[in-house]
């Protein structure tokens, strides 16, 4: 595999805004069809933007984390699933630079520069919480481990020609294992059935025995034993998701408006585009969407900040504005979406224009990680400076 080398924020924008242009006219179509995108994922890999936070010691343009939210936004505003797809590729890159050994960063930033695609296989289903990892890396033989457990919820892994895997080691120290998509005993199954993010392929991973070189191990525990970014960068993502999804939504509502609704009789215009109360309604959408787009940004420009200089202080100031951007979006992609067949009228439901689509992406992905406990942690900070845990998901 190659892929074309990204040089600068600005190329990976430009790139990012042509490859949106390019997967939103099949959009619709592949969530009807549940067509997964192998074609569209293997252009984006080509394009070189999934290997942009590369550092730049190993040839990468190690873009900034405002220029990485606005890449996902411009995506998600064209297909949230295929935006969803490489959060998790981004966030383990993100592990590699954090704690991989210079051997590791070495091989996986040259894997990723050539375009190969990280999964995941993360979550667990039935456990007591979100953090009960129960698959265990255990001792192997000549120095290998062995991996056995279940993952649910493996965004990517379908697509992946590595899968980061979240698991317990003997000490109970959480380690990740970059295990390669064809490895023995590794099985991806196609088994997830979501109303929305349709073609994300976020099914169920199956890992019996599987063997693993100690070089492939990463100490992802020490990642939260001092200050971190790595929940504010992952959490940066999907916000920058819902956001995209609001500004797909309203620009496909905006567009149905001026081309096909009609206007209502007492309005007395002639088009629906006229009608002053749609053009309030959409003044207040465009004016939520902009908030969160806003929101976004100041988060984006916390994290680099808190890259250039990491403490406590600027890592928690982080994850305060990520977490504000994140319980933003979280409301305006639910919201807007939703708000599209009030402003386009009845012909909008209809199945065969599949505009649905937006509000099951948005109720779907927002479904991630409540919103509900990003309040709570921005009260606390307001009302007792109390910093947010460094659990990874803030």
């Amino acid at each position: 595999m190659t892929a074309e080398v990204i040089a600068d924020d600005a190329e990976a924008l430009a790139v990012a805004a042509a490859l949106a242009d390019e997967f939103r006219a099949g959009a619709p179509a592949r969530d009807a069809e549940r067509r997964l995108p192998h074609e569209e994922l293997k252009r984006l890999s080509a394009s070189g933007l999934l290997a942009v936070t590369v550092p730049a010691g190993h040839g990468g343009a190690d873009v900034s984390a405002q220029t990485l939210a606005e890449i996902f936004r411009l995506l998600a505003s064209a297909d949230a699933s295929l935006a969803q797809i490489p959060q998790n590729h981004f966030v383990y890159v993100n592990v590699i630079r954090r704690q991989g050994s210079s051997a590791q960063q070495k091989f996986f930033f040259a894997e990723i520069l050539a375009g190969r695609r990280f999964g995941n296989a993360q979550s667990e289903a039935g456990t007591r919480h979100v953090q009960d990892i129960r698959t265990r890396l255990e001792p192997g033989p000549g120095g290998t481990h062995r991996l056995t457990g279940v993952k649910h919820y493996c965004t990517g892994a379908l697509f992946a020609d590595w899968i980061p895997v979240l698991a317990r080691a003997e000490n109970d120290t959480l380690q990740v294992a970059y295990v390669p998509r064809d490895a023995d005993g590794l099985t991806v199954v196609d088994d997830w059935d979501g109303m929305g993010q349709r073609t994300t392929a976020s099914g169920t991973v199956r890992l019996d025995g599987v063997v693993v070189p100690a070089d492939r191990v990463v100490p992802h525990h020490l990642t939260f034993q001092g200050p971190q970014l790595h929940g504010a960068v992952a959490q940066l993502l999907h916000a920058a998701i819902d956001a995209g999804i609001a500004a797909g939504a309203l620009a496909e509502a905006a567009e149905f408006v001026r081309t096909k609704s009609r206007p209502w009789f007492e309005s007395g215009v002639d088009t629906a585009a006229e009608d002053p109360l749609l053009i309030q309604r959409f003044g207040e959408l465009a004016l939520q969407t902009r908030a969160s787009e806003a929101l976004l940004g100041v988060a984006g420009r916390a994290v680099d900040a808190a890259r250039e200089e990491l403490t406590d202080a600027s890592a928690a100031e982080a994850s305060i504005a990520v977490a504000a951007a994140k319980a933003h979006t979280s409301v305006t992609a639910v919201l807007v979406a939703d708000a599209l067949f009030e402003v386009a009228g009845t012909r909008a439901a209809l199945n065969s224009l599949n505009l649905h689509r937006h509000w099951r992406d948005a109720r779907t992905h927002t479904l991630h990680d409540p919103a509900r406990w990003k309040l709570q942690h921005l009260g606390r900070h307001v009302l007792s400076g109390t910093r947010p845990p460094r659990h990874g998901l803030i």
